[in-house]
């Protein structure tokens, strides 16, 4: 009898069929897994037609000189994969085969080329949803890591509260009576993994039968979740203060969603007189809220930061949400919301069935973070280096008085006004053949009778590194074939 070590060049006829099984190239590979990976490959070359009957355990094992045991040890996990079939006192079969569908070659090639596009052919990418990785706190975040493995193994693997651990939580509340002028109790705060599980918390909670509102142009993620989550949605102006009041009432909507600090993508910074405006809209109404997501606050360059919208209500009626993806990163995952206390009855009765979706893990190492006084050191550091990309790139146009900057006081993003033939989309085109990724305004703007005069670009600035950032503007401007004055 053979073993695998003597399991070399042995073919056998069978009708038109061949085995050649040679000497396995792992060791210690069984025998049964050869025969096994053999008959597998004949079958799916179709070298065995559906239903035609397999050679029988004793006859192939003395053929190839095996125990009809190895044999029937392949033909069971043949069968078990669904290859093959057996009929009590007949034997095995050859099971239906069904083909799959395979995309053609140019297709193929097509989408390969495609993909390749996105990731590898652009020199500079204007984003919004990324940061400065560069700037991550890699060695302070793995000290901390290590800390909650050595001191908080247990209860990093257990159950945590259904709104987060309340250390972090009360970090958290610090944090924002200091630095946003939020004075909250920690039952009010929910962390969750990212905005689409709060939002959806929040419709849930309100109730889907509402009609809710957003800013045009505005965020398109929330868009998405809010027409996701199958709500009445309306799509509210801008005027030169933020959302306008007017045809938010003229919508009767009861739910909206705002950016006050930084509307996104205009860059709109809401003043008092609105904010009040705002306030004493959603004070008409018990059914009235409205969610402010505070998304990038963090980031003003120019004078203190200014006091989120929830600071100044006084009726219970501001639902506060912010994320850590813009101070630490995009893949960090968490997010948090600051309930009204008027909806926390409702909102424990959900959270018998709701669990936070943010492991301990992260939640223990984001509290020391923020507790040992990392997280401040972090965000002051952030501020500066972005500080200084933006002195670059203001120093970089100059020479070209065609283009006028909006918004970059505040947060990772400002508008570009380019005042030339152009439309907005050959300035998008162009950057593009020119290998810059960009994106105009109009991309934003779900309403088309919403118009703007001049062609705009949204740049996110603060994914490209510091000692690029002049020339990645620099050749966005040349691609549109301005020259300095």
């Amino acid at each position: 009898m053979l073993k695998y070590s003597d399991y070399v060049n042995i073919t056998i006829p069978d009708g038109e069929i061949m085995f050649v099984l040679e000497k396995s190239k792992e060791k210690k590979k069984p025998l049964y897994v050869s025969l096994y990976e053999q008959m597998k490959h004949l079958i799916a070359e179709g070298k065995y037609e559906e239903g035609q009957k397999l050679p029988s355990k004793r006859k192939l094992g003395q053929s190839l000189k095996i125990s009809a045991l190895t044999v029937d040890a392949a033909y069971q996990q043949l069968i078990a994969e669904g290859y093959v079939y057996s009929v009590e006192k007949s034997g095995f079969f050859v099971s239906k085969r069904v083909e799959l569908i395979q995309k053609t070659t140019k297709e193929q090639g097509m989408l390969m080329k495609s993909e390749q596009k996105d990731i590898e052919s652009f020199l500079y990418q204007f984003q919004t949803n990324v940061v400065d990785t560069s700037l991550f706190p890699n060695a302070t975040w793995a000290k901390l890591s290590r800390e909650v493995l050595s001191e908080n193994r247990h209860e990093m693997l257990n159950m945590t509260h259904t709104q987060g651990m309340e250390p972090l939580r009360r970090e958290i509340a610090k944090y924002l009576e200091l630095y946003r002028g939020v004075k909250v109790e920690l039952n009010q705060i929910v962390i969750g993994s990212g905005s689409s599980s709060l939002i959806g918390i929040i419709i849930e909670l309100l109730g889907r039968t509402k009609r809710y509102a957003m800013e045009d142009p505005g965020y398109s993620k929330v868009y998405h979740l809010f027409k996701g989550n199958d709500v009445d949605l309306s799509l509210i102006p801008l005027d030169e203060y933020g959302i306008s009041i007017s045809n938010l009432i003229e919508s009767k909507a009861e739910i909206v969603h705002i950016t006050p600090s930084h509307q996104f993508p205009s860059g709109i910074v809401m003043p008092i007189q609105r904010r009040s405006e705002l306030l004493n809209w959603a004070a008409l109404s018990n059914d009235r809220y409205i969610i402010e997501d505070d998304y990038d606050s963090e980031f003003r360059f120019q004078g203190k930061p200014i006091p989120a919208l929830q600071g100044l209500d006084s009726n219970d009626k501001v639902i506060y949400m912010n994320t850590f993806t813009k101070t630490l990163a995009p893949s960090f995952r968490m997010s948090y919301i600051v309930l009204p206390k008027k909806l926390l009855p409702k909102y424990q009765q959900l959270s018998s069935y709701h669990g936070c979706t943010v492991p301990n893990f992260e939640q223990y190492i984001l509290y020391k973070f923020m507790n040992g006084g990392y997280f401040e050191r972090h965000l002051n550091r952030m501020k500066n280096q972005y500080r200084e990309k933006i002195e670059i790139i203001l120093n970089t146009i100059k020479p070209y008085p065609e283009i006028q900057l909006k918004g970059y006081e505040t947060g990772l993003h400002f508008l570009m006004e380019v005042h030339t033939d152009l439309s907005e989309g050959e300035l998008v085109q162009k950057a593009f053949k020119n290998k810059i990724s960009v994106t105009g305004l109009s991309a934003y703007i779900r309403n088309q009778q919403v118009n703007h005069q001049i062609p705009t670009l949204v740049i996110g600035y603060s994914g490209i590194p510091t000692k690029e950032v002049g020339e990645a503007v620099e050749l966005l401007i040349l691609s549109w074939g301005l020259e300095k004055k």
